[in-house]
């Protein structure tokens, strides 16, 4: 998708590939009747929307996070298209470890949510290049991977799952105010790793 077969900036191909993902996921659910597909999908959507707010916190306030102009409008310092784009990796997450909760335990869900938390989200940032955005001013491994950000995202991964499994039949205002809770945790979570990492240890390397 992010090879478009005619030009368009690379903002405008990643709203592309959000819609495109975020509507086949809806549609498919709504296709097929599967009431805990669409379930897990808006509680995902809800996070992602939050998550713009932690985004424009690491970009405009940390400036650790860069969204260059790529095309496409900003919300803040971010690109806009971030409001969805969250949607990919936590319904992949939260749909595999439903998946193994229903074949094997709950247990090894949890397990299965934070080993693909790491992997997915791990991917992501070492591949983030391929993006517009891009990590500043923070120690990287392998000249890509910001160290600051693991932890929070497989902490971001594994709340998503495990208060989805809580609170997924609960009313959609509360499941809105639960998806808050998840955007803050990991809010919280990014402030005091980059604290620790980059303000404490790698300050005193």
């Amino acid at each position: 998708m992010l090879i478009v077969p005619f030009p368009l900036l690379i903002g405008m191909k990643l709203f592309i590939l959000v819609l495109f993902y975020n509507l086949l996921i809806l549609g498919f659910g709504v296709i097929k009747n599967h009431s805990i597909w669409i379930k897990l999908y808006f509680f995902v959507l809800f996070i992602s929307l939050f998550q713009i707010f932690p985004d424009w916190y690491l970009s405009a306030q940390l400036e650790i996070l860069v969204f260059p102009e790529d095309g496409f409008f900003k919300i803040g310092t971010v690109s806009a298209y971030m409001l969805g784009l969250w949607v990919i990796p936590l319904f992949i997450i939260g749909f595999i470890s439903l998946r193994i909760k229903e074949r094997y335990s709950i247990k090894i869900a949890y397990l299965s949510a934070i080993l693909l938390s790491l992997i997915i989200f791990g991917l992501a940032e070492q591949s983030m290049w391929v993006f517009s955005w891009y990590p500043q001013n923070v120690f990287l491994l392998f000249d890509h991977l910001a160290i600051y950000i693991i932890i929070p995202e497989i902490i971001l991964g594994f709340s998503s799952f495990y208060l989805f499994l809580k609170f997924k039949d609960n009313k959609i205002y509360f499941k809105i105010a639960i998806a808050f809770v998840v955007m803050l945790l990991y809010l919280g979570a990014a402030n005091f790793f980059y604290f620790l990492i980059e303000k404490i240890l790698v300050f005193n390397l």
